[in-house]
Order: C-alpha cells, then sequence, then structure tokens
C-alpha cells in the first residue's frame, strides 16, 4: 500500500529566503511515516502503550527541487521491507500544483521495547496488519 497526505509549508519551515530548510524533510517522512500506520489500522499511542516504538537507525535523503513558503506538498510513502525486527519505508515529497520532486527518501526503523530499548519482534497484532498493508 502505497500511501499519499498533504502538508502546507510554514513560515517557520523556512530559512531567511523562503525556501524550506533541508531538515523539514525527514519531520515529513515522520508525518508520511504516521500516516502509513494510521492508514494501516495501528496508531503511535496503542503501540506505545503496549511497551513498542520504532526509533529510526537509518535515514537518507536526495534533494532534488526546493520547496517553498505556501507550497502544498504530497508526501507519498511506500514500505519497502517488513520484518519482525525492523521496517523500511521510501518517500517521495512532490509540490503538489505542479507535481515536481522535490525531495526521494529512505529510512528504515526497528522494533524496540519502549522501557527497554532493546530490539525485540513486533507481535502478531501489528505484524499481520502491517503484512497486509504491504501487499
Amino acid at each position: 500500500m502505497v500511501t499519499a497526505i498533504t502538508h502546507r509549508v510554514n513560515f517557520f519551515d523556512t530559512d531567511a529566503m523562503a525556501v524550506v530548510h533541508h531538515a523539514n524533510y525527514i519531520k515529513w517522512f515522520e508525518i508520511g511515516r504516521v500516516d502509513f500506520l494510521r492508514k494501516a489500522g495501528i496508531t503511535l499511542t496503542e503501540m506505545m502503550n503496549d511497551g513498542y516504538v520504532f526509533p529510526i537507525t537509518n535515514v537518507s535523503a536526495q534533494y532534488i527541487s526546493s520547496g517553498q513558503y505556501d507550497d502544498v506538498l504530497l508526501i507519498r510513502t511506500t514500505p519497502v521491507a517488513l520484518t519482525k525486527a525492523k521496517m523500511e519505508f521510501s518517500y517521495e515529497i512532490f509540490r503538489d500544483d505542479t507535481d515536481a520532486l522535490l525531495v526521494k527518501g529512505y529510512t528504515q526503523n526497528v522494533f524496540t521495547h519502549k522501557d527497554s530499548g532493546k530490539i525485540t519482534r513486533l507481535p502478531d497484532k501489528y505484524y499481520i496488519k502491517l503484512q497486509q498493508a504491504l501487499k
């Protein structure tokens, strides 16, 4: 399942030239990832209440064109790989009105126990929903 969500660039997302600061794209990858989970029937709150979190262990971004203040962006999130211990996503962020590709990205997350921080295997309660979303 590929998901898409829009986000309007706020003034505080930009630098003195009204161009999006590069670090914001990483935040917007997270918006896409959380939206993907929600559409798969999983909320972060529920996962955290059950003691599971999934921190990023690898992130990359390829900047192609600059976003600007007040642009409406389309964040497209695609699951790349899933095991019970980790999940990988790829991202594309477009300017919605022109379909111009601004950034391509990638993240790898590992599932960890919230209290210990140790890598853990995701229970079927979540794993099955994620497997179904990958189809």
